[in-house]
């Protein structure tokens, strides 16, 4: 296992680590503030305890995440060094806007959440959940600004004099349409993350109660968790679909050989199969070797274009289209023309 190898491993591992967290973290602050908003409405104390209860697991979430993303922070200079400095002007931007002004927002408000219980009125209170809620969700913006412009950079050009990619439109890179695709997707599946802890959470304590005292004052009030919770599972996973289809049809349009990589298409079809389960091995020139054992006729042509029978480019014309274009590699990574 050589070095590059091994910083592949430890970035992986972070990126894995802490993106269990993220999602979770941004679902969950927002279902406390909707908790909170209930017992400041209603002043029925179920609401206070269940926001206290599920408040106790979002700060010890939020922690691990704080850990994890740093390191990750770390690792994009110490791993990824030569292509922080080639992309580090653009790429950084919207890091930065995320530190500086979410990451300190969140920060900030949940501190004051933390130490303002009987200090603060309750609407002040109440308020600052929400800004660290609105905090968490201004964060994976800039993230996900970030992430889209690697799959589709756009307000940047390359100056071959310092060998750099430099930033020349920050409001094209903040509203690059990949961005304005994925981040309802990211946010919906956030919910649908935090909406399954929680009502996941709260039937677990109904069954535990119900076993020791089917009496038990405490049932009613995981009830409402987790119906609660299941009603947020239910409307965030139809959001959920709609924008990743949508988001789909978009990465097939931009990123087409990504998407026949992940959907294993070697070879342009009309109309292409949508395979559920497929055995095989992509890497090299052995393609021919991935075999579909379960399929959706024409599903793939939807998916792709809104179309059952619409036709997908595959692999190997797609490789070569590519080659034609941007010139080849040799086996030592070296491309032959530009």
């Amino acid at each position: 296992m050589d070095v590059l190898e091994l910083a592949r491993w430890q970035f992986g591992l972070t990126t894995v680590y802490h993106f269990i967290l993220v999602p979770l973290t941004i679902g969950l602050s927002t279902l406390v503030a909707i908790m909170q908003t209930a017992w400041v409405v209603t002043g029925k104390e179920k609401y206070l305890r269940l926001t206290k209860f599920y408040g106790k697991l979002l700060l010890i979430n939020f922690a691990l995440g704080i850990a994890t993303g740093i390191v990750q922070e770390f690792q994009f200079g110490m791993n990824w060094s030569e292509y922080s400095r080639f992309v580090g002007d653009v790429f950084g931007a919207p890091l930065a806007m995320e530190a500086l002004a979410a990451f300190f927002l969140e920060s900030t408000f949940l501190g004051l959440w933390i130490f303002g219980w009987d200090r603060l009125p309750k609407k002040v209170h109440l308020a600052t959940i929400w800004a660290f809620s609105i905090g968490s969700i201004l964060s994976a913006y800039f993230i996900i600004a970030a992430n889209s412009w690697m799959q589709h950079p756009v307000g940047a050009e390359y100056n071959e004099e310092t060998g750099r990619a430099e930033m020349t439109d920050i409001f094209a890179v903040l509203t690059n349409n990949t961005t304005l695709a994925a981040f309802p997707h990211v946010i919906a599946t956030a919910f649908l993350v935090a909406g399954t802890f929680v009502a996941g959470i709260a039937v677990y304590w109904m069954v535990r109660k119900s076993r020791q005292d089917k009496n038990d004052a405490d049932i009613p009030m995981y009830r409402t968790a987790a119906r609660f919770g299941a009603v947020t599972m239910l409307l965030a996973g139809i959001v959920v679909i709609v924008t990743g289809d949508i988001q789909a049809k978009l990465m097939f349009d931009q990123q087409p050989i990504k998407m026949a990589a992940a959907e294993g298409l070697c070879h342009t079809e009309q109309p292409a199969e949508f395979s559920l389960l497929a055995i095989g091995n992509l890497a090299g020139d052995d393609c021919d070797s991935v075999k579909h054992v379960i399929v959706m006729p024409g599903f793939l042509g939807y998916l792709a274009d809104g179309d059952f029978n619409a036709e997908v480019t595959g692999l190997d014309d797609l490789q070569e289209h590519y080659a034609e274009t941007y010139g080849a590699y040799d086996e030592d990574g070296i491309r032959d023309h530009l």
